[in-house]
């Protein structure tokens, strides 16, 4: 298992090393961190064209849509009503989560990276297009998902759990699992509850992870999926050094549970054998390794050939499904013209 995680760990000490430039001017930026800057901007505006040009088609009176007369004409964007939505996205888990971790979020310490973020959506914007998504571009981006998100729930998540000053806290399994969950997810969710993406003033929706089959949805079970894999192996908590030792059988043919003798002499005692620690670094390469599988099939059930699945893979898919569905059922008894309904 090792060696084939070597290639996720060199990625990571190549991606992982401040930018030269911006060192000397006193900003530790990496690779990484702008690679995922831009991959948000990047993202954020495909959404936001993607949402527009939908929300005028159906308000032109498309079969899947209803009547124009219905719809309020598109609000004109502002800046600050995009960079708001950066900075949503981003930092939305750390704002809820820290004032209850009792920590300051990062970007109230430094602002070298939110600015990192809000330069990548200025300098997205400026470009005339950006490419729509595509299953070879979404597959790449994907992997690339994986070693961002990686940094977030096998870093820093368990890092201000782990090091809290209250033991209840620190070592509470339930706190680092439902901490990854929210920090990971508060972010998109205020994002969609706000229609921030929306071509449409602000107001409140359903947010995706609520509506049906939102339960599916990768990123919100991914989370604390993840950050408590990489406990899991790293052991850290008591409860998970239990887990993995419960685990052993499932491990260990994977190269990720070894067993350990504290009192080994010449003739150890296998009772005081405990399954040791797998490395942080190994740890978080594991996790890339599930991610990058997990979100390149999502990008696949998303973008790839229909044929092959036949369920809604996501919650956007499954309201197209229904949409679809119900646009075809209006055709059949109507003869393929408008009705109230629609």
């Amino acid at each position: 298992m090792s060696s084939a995680l070597a290639p996720i760990q060199a990625v990571y000490d190549l991606t992982l090393q401040p930018i030269g430039f911006l060192s000397w001017l006193g900003a530790s930026v990496s690779w990484l961190d702008l690679l995922g800057a831009f991959r948000l901007a990047v993202v954020l505006r495909q959404l936001r064209e993607g949402t527009h040009k939908e929300y005028i088609r159906t308000a032109d009176g498309d079969s899947s849509g209803r009547p124009g007369k219905d719809r309020a004409p598109p609000e004109h964007r502002g800046r600050v009503r995009d960079i708001a939505t950066t900075l949503v996205m981003v930092y939305g888990g750390e704002a809820v989560i820290g004032p209850w971790l009792g920590f300051q979020p990062s970007f109230l310490v430094d602002g070298v990276i939110p600015m990192t973020f809000l330069a990548a959506h200025a300098l997205v914007e400026l470009l005339p297009s950006v490419p729509d998504a595509t299953l070879a571009m979404e597959a790449f981006t994907a992997v690339l998902d994986a070693f961002t998100r990686a940094m977030l729930l096998c870093d820093f998540i368990p890092k201000i759990v782990t090091r809290h000053i209250s033991p209840a806290v620190s070592e509470s399994p339930w706190t680092l699992l439902l901490t990854a969950l929210i920090t990971a997810n508060a972010g998109p969710f205020f994002t969609f509850s706000f229609s921030l993406l929306q071509p449409t003033p602000v107001s409140l929706t359903t947010p995706p992870e609520l509506l049906p089959y939102g339960w599916t949805s990768t990123d919100l079970w991914i989370a604390p999926l993840v950050s408590g894999l990489y406990a899991t192996l790293t052991h850290a908590q008591p409860f998970f050094a239990e887990l993995h030792t419960l685990l052993f059988t499932f491990f260990s043919p994977l190269g990720l549970a070894h067993m350990s003798y504290p009192s080994m002499g010449k003739d150890p005692i296998v009772e005081n054998a405990t399954v040791a620690v797998v490395d942080p670094d190994t740890a978080r390469a594991v996790c890339v390794l599930i991610m990058a599988t997990a979100f390149v099939t999502r990008t696949v059930k998303n973008f790839g050939p229909r044929v092959l699945w036949d369920t809604p893979s996501s919650v956007a898919t499954a309201q197209e499904h229904v949409k679809e569905k119900h646009t075809k059922l209006v055709q059949r008894t109507h003869g393929g013209k408008k009705t109230k309904t629609q």
